[in-house]
């Protein structure tokens, strides 16, 4: 087997199958046909993804149609959205089609199952019909009225297209059998009266077809080669095989291609609800402010949260294309967003707990605008000028009175380098009546060549700009919100999903537009939101620089002895604990391996270069060790640490490594 054969997903191989017995090239044709009942969210992005991927790989067109049978619950507003989220992710549809395109014909082709014996009127309630359809275990009986006569079948089909019976009077049923083991296969609905007024269709119909009936006679008259659907779809597939071995019979010489559905599993992602009507009871009880609010699983809401489409496309290209159902850690998005704004967004300044810093020996009236890089990531996005003064203000967190030799932050007595700027050492603080600490007083020193280990972004405070920023956390505290059928999901409400803070932003700032994405240096990446204006601007936190959820969330207890404390058991030091992640990495499965990453990106910021540096000389073949260990010396590096031969010439020594994961580490070094 050739490695371009293995790296087929089952999908593809089904395609090259058809292909290699008879199938025409030219003749694959897919589609993604959602229900214009409500927004896009993340788990249709896997659908648009595989439908639209198969066609760019196949030079194949896509139909973009809306299945808009049910006009009770369907808008032009959801269909205007739909179209805006698939072009926003890069996709281009064919033709822009609608189930009620086809109405006339699904109503003549239901006629003509009526003639034929394969369809009759039911005037029973719904009650009575539910009741006589049985259950897994036991059969079906059969509607008093399913021996009507043709006639009488096609005199009461055509008066409820005419609008002479209230609704829920009468149904037009498929014949097929009440005894099938599939329950779907018991004489189905086909259509039902609903006095309803259709956003494209209007008045015109009081009748509308089922989903089923009309989903793939839709896709016999597109032609579409490949109907694919989710898993939960797949007990459909007989009844979609039934329904359209009926109508190529009605139409096989003008339609001579017969769809084939074939199942794939639907992206399930934790602390995430995937359901159309329970994202709309969000929204219509205002626990959200809308289907775009960037706390919402939608694609509206990730776009305006500052969610780019690359990101979205890569995670589901890592997700990948699976049979079996599973649930997607969400870190995984988080990582995916991370990674591609890490490219892309230029970084700033920005202090969102503000402590006045006052450098003392720092003449009052003086500033100077320093150079600072804008991505260091991107060569091409250049450099800015930023104002410098005597009074800035740092993140309360940076500062501690006392603090151990771990903390490389400003403490009294110690020094720390000022990014882009000089470097500080804190000498005294200023504190109110209840002890706060008001002020920080230190000085500077224009000598930049000094080797300190700790970094602070920071802002001038006269030249600081104002700006609401709003940080954004997981919408839901339980990994499967809507998992247990005993509690109501808005039980696992984070009530801490939205934080809203004033802002400190440097004066560059000051011209941001609506979408623009920035890294706030050591917080996060932000993007200006919607409402944002001249006068006022707004920012949405999209993502933090590291994984902080799985730090916080609380493990799992099982029983009483577990949690109790064992006495001689002592903590593992962090660089131990990189070291044993280090161990397996290269033998992971690319989403632990990004968990893991995750993990000693977090575990680094515990670590000194000494804990590092001695795992400069591990042996060759221990490429895990090696890989661990520059990923903690990336963080190091981040946070002010200064280059030096030895690690200059353990990154030069991984990037001839024949392991690719290593060569790719030191090269983003």
């Amino acid at each position: 087997m050739s490695e371009e054969t293995k790296a087929l997903n089952f999908i593809e191989h089904i395609i090259e199958e058809d292909l290699a017995n008879g199938l025409p090239k030219e003749k694959l044709r897919f589609r993604f046909p959602p229900e214009p009942n409500g927004y896009l969210h993340i788990g249709h992005t896997k659908a648009i993804g595989i439908s639209f991927g198969l066609g760019e790989k196949y030079n194949a067109p896509v139909n973009l149609r809306f299945d808009d049978t049910n006009p009770s619950k369907e808008e032009q507003e959801y269909v205007d959205a739909i179209k805006r989220d698939i072009a926003w992710l890069g996709y281009k549809w064919e033709n822009e089609l609608y189930s009620s395109d086809y109405f006339q014909t699904l109503y003549d082709w239901a006629v003509q199952m009526i003639k034929d014996g394969k369809a009759y009127v039911d005037s029973q309630s719904s009650e009575a019909m539910a009741e006589q359809k049985g259950t897994p275990t036991q059969v079906g009986t059969n509607s008093p009225y399913r021996d009507r006569s043709v006639e009488e079948n096609l005199d009461l089909f055509q008066r409820m297209k005419a609008g002479e019976f209230p609704a829920g009077t009468h149904v037009l049923r498929a014949k097929i059998d009440m005894e099938d083991p599939n329950m779907l296969m018991r004489d189905p609905i086909m259509y039902r009266i609903m006095y309803a007024h259709h956003h494209r269709t209007k008045d015109d119909w009081c009748i509308y077809p089922m989903y089923d009936w009309t989903h793939g006679e839709s896709d016999y008259l597109e032609q579409i080669s490949h109907s694919l659907c989710s898993l939960e779809f797949k007990p459909h597939r007989k009844l979609y095989d039934w329904f359209r071995d009926h109508v190529y019979e009605y139409s096989k010489d003008e339609l001579p291609l017969a769809p084939k559905q074939r199942e794939f599993a639907r992206l399930n992602l934790s602390y995430t609800i995937m359901s159309k009507r329970k994202l709309l009871r969000l929204v219509e009880e205002g626990i959200v402010s809308g289907w775009d609010d960037p706390r919402m699983p939608t694609i509206s809401g990730l776009r305006r949260r500052g969610y780019t489409p690359n990101s979205i496309r890569q995670f589901i290209k890592k997700v990948g294309v699976a049979k079996r159902e599973n649930v997607i850690d969400v870190s995984l998005l988080e990582f995916c967003v991370r990674e591609d704004l890490n490219k892309s967004a230029n970084r700033v300044m920005a202090v969102l707990d503000p402590l006045k810093v006052v450098i003392t020996n720092y003449p009052e009236d003086k500033e100077e605008w320093l150079e600072a890089e804008n991505n260091q990531e991107d060569e091409a996005a250049g450099f800015r000028k930023v104002p410098f003064s005597r009074e800035i203000y740092i993140e309360k967190d940076d500062f501690k009175e006392e603090a151990g030799s771990k903390f490389f932050r400003l403490k009294l007595g110690g020094e720390v380098r000022l990014k882009n700027a000089y470097i500080i050492k804190a000498n005294s603080v200023v504190k109110d009546d209840h002890g706060n600490i008001l002020e920080v007083h230190c000085t500077y020193d224009e000598d930049t060549s000094k080797k300190v280990k700790g970094t602070l972004h920071w802002v001038s405070v006269k030249h600081a700009i104002t700006a609401e920023v709003r940080e954004y956390d997981r919408l839901f505290m339980h990994e499967s919100p809507d998992g247990d059928k005993d509690k109501d999901f808005m039980d696992y409400l984070n009530p801490n999903s939205l934080t809203i803070k004033t802002g400190y932003l440097e004066p560059s700032l000051a011209e941001a537009k609506v979408g623009e994405q920035f890294q706030f240096q050591r917080i996060g990446y932000f993007n200006v939101d919607n409402d944002s204006t001249p006068e006022k601007l707004v920012f949405n936190k999209t993502v933090g620089l590291r994984d902080s959820w799985e730090k916080q969330k609380p493990k799992p207890q099982t029983n009483q002895n577990q949690n109790k404390p064992k006495q001689q058991q002592q903590k593992r030091s962090a660089i131990s604990v990189i070291q044993q992640l280090g161990k397996k990495y290269t033998n992971l499965p690319e989403e632990k391996q990004l968990k893991s990453k995750a993990e000693i990106q977090e575990l680094a910021k515990e670590v000194s270069y000494d804990d590092l540096e001695p795992l400069f000389g591990t042996a060759v073949k221990k490429a895990g060790t090696r890989i661990a260990t520059l990923i903690a010396l990336k963080e190091l590096l981040k946070n002010g640490l200064e280059r030096n031969d030895a690690i200059n010439e353990f990154i030069e020594k991984a990037k001839e490594d024949k392991n690719e994961i290593l060569v790719a580490e030191a090269t983003d070094l």
